[in-house]
Parts: structure tokens; sequence; C-alpha cells
């Protein structure tokens, strides 16, 4: 009927025996928070996996295949250098999807407790200003290491480097064994191990990144013919580009770029070749090499030697 109020099926205080009054408020509050934040992290871990899942995926397509069926290997590494390798990506996610996973589980772990400390009568507010001094105290302390973190995170996001990757901290120029969250680990040409700050990392050069270029100058005499040195330096450059070995470490046919400089009694010609990640030193020395030797074999003189240099006195013998 209108006016009649709807019947209640919570037990009121007054018809509960003797201390369950106790037992159904502040217990059963507790126990419906600590239900409620399981269910908050397991949603929240649920979603970060399933971020994770789409990074893994995202931006995966089929291969690009050449003439002979197969992605070439200077392909493959500028791939995996450019980021687009699927097992780096999925490292870096994970490592992302670790980090966001703790991250909740803090959070949603502190407002629990704190929301259980209320439920018990805890005063709140003398607790709070003493964190907030302690947490004031700790974080002119700490300051450094929470801005190595904060920069090892941006890091791994942003996928700046990774292992493998040769790269320049200015203070440290080497090989990338390990990255972590507070540390980056590098060993260099010496072989001597760096450990260095992700917070005092200002700016970095990634020499694995892509692609890597190769500059070879090779200068001859002032009286040789120019067009004859630039067409050995293009039969030297299709036989690099054409060796199975060597064709493997170039991205595409090396160019050459003609006269760099005149001067001193010499022309010098560069010739410029986009090589896979790191594989341009040896690309740079064995350019050298054949370029020398197919000048020498058709003909083309080098050029004088600068006083103060080389072997200037006629009464020695010549140097082999």
């Amino acid at each position: 009927m209108a006016g009649m109020a709807a019947p209640s099926f919570v037990p009121h205080a007054a018809s509960l025996p003797e201390g369950w009054e106790w037992l159904v408020g502040t217990p059963l509050q507790i126990v419906v928070v600590v239900l409620g934040a399981l269910a908050v992290r397991w949603i929240l871990h649920r979603a970060i996996t399933r971020a994770v899942h789409a990074m893994e995926t995202r931006g995966t397509t089929p291969e690009v295949v050449g003439k002979e069926g197969a992605l070439s290997p200077a392909r493959a590494r500028l791939r995996a250098a450019a980021g687009l390798d699927d097992e780096r990506r999925r490292q870096r996610a994970a490592t992302m999807g670790s980090l966001l996973r703790s991250v909740t589980t803090v959070v949603v772990l502190a407002v629990a407790t704190l929301t259980v400390a209320a439920q018990l009568g805890i005063q709140l507010g003398p607790l709070m200003a003493s964190a907030g001094v302690a947490g004031v105290a700790v974080g002119f302390g700490a300051q450094s290491l929470v801005k190595d973190y904060l920069s090892g995170i941006f890091m791994i996001f942003e996928d700046q480097y990774g292992v493998g990757d040769v790269i320049d901290t200015g203070e440290a120029v080497g090989t990338v064994e390990e990255v972590t969250l507070r540390i980056t680990r590098l060993r260099d040409a010496n072989g001597v191990v760096w450990y260095v700050r992700n917070g005092e990392i200002i700016r970095v050069a990634n020499r694995s990144q892509g692609w890597s270029t190769s500059l070879v100058d090779v200068p001859v005499s002032y009286d040789a013919d120019i067009r004859k040195v630039t067409s050995v330096l293009d039969e030297v450059v299709d036989a690099l580009w054409q060796d199975e070995t060597w064709g493997a470490k170039l991205i595409e046919r090396p160019d050459v770029a003609g006269v760099e400089s005149v001067g001193g009694g010499a022309i010098t010609f560069r010739v410029i070749a986009k090589t896979a990640p790191n594989e341009n030193f040896g690309v740079t020395r064995e350019l050298r090499r054949r370029a020398v030797i197919a000048l020498e074999n058709a003909g083309v003189k080098a050029p004088p030697v600068v006083p103060g240099y080389g072997n200037v006195n006629p009464n020695l013998p010549p140097v082999k």
C-alpha cells in the first residue's frame, strides 16, 4: 500500500545479540575495503596486461622479401636496430608492464591501508603530517635516486637504446651490456666496464639504431685523370656491392660522390656507403683497400709525399 515503508532485511543493531554490533560494523567494512582493493588491483593488472599485449603486437608487419624470397641480413639488422624487431619490442613492453603493475599494487595497497586505519579509529591527521615531513626529508636526500629511476623509465619506454647497441653518453662510449631503471652498464673498446647513472645522461648518441655511414676519402695525384679515377672507383663499389660477404653488410650501393677537396698536390675523392649498424668500420677499411689496389693497377699515381711525413730522405731505403 502507498505510504507503507519497504521491509528492511538488514538486522537492526538493537535486534542483534550482544557483541555482534561491532562485528557487523568495523570488521565488515574492513573486509569490504580489502576485497574492493583486491578487485581494483585485479582490474588494473588485467588492463595493463592487455595494454602490454597490444604494445607487443602493434606495428608487426609481414617481412618484405627480396628477389631470392628472404630478407637480406642487412635489412634484418636494419629492422632490429630501428626498433622494429619483435623480440626487442616484447622485452620493452614486458619491462614497462612489470613496472606499471608494481606501481599500481603499491598505490592500491597504500589507499587500502589508510582506509582500514581510518575504520579502526586511527587519527590520520598527525600520521599524514609526520609522513609529509619524512617524505620531504627523504625527497631531498634521494632526489638523485628518483631522477635516475625516472630517466630510466623514459629511456626504456622511448627505446632510446638497448642491449647490444653502441652508444655515446658523453663520458663513455661503448656497447650496452645491461639497462636497468637506475644504471646503464656498457663496455668500451678497451674492455673497460662503465656504470653510468641514467639521471646523469644528458644526451646520448646511438650508433647502432637505423644504419651507419662509411666515408672513404681517396687521395690521388693532382695530374690524375678525374674521369678515369671516377670510373675505377665505380668499378670498386660495384664489386663490393656484388660481393656476397660485403654486400650483406650494405644497405644500398655505395656512391662515388666525386672530388671532395683539392690541395697539397692531391685531389681527394670521396665514397659514401650506407651500412648496417656498426659495420661501417669494416666497410671503410675494405673500400680503402680495394680502392688502393684498383688505382695502382690502373696506373693512377698517389699524391706526392708532404715534407715531414713518410720517407723524405733519398738516402734511406724505400719503406716496404
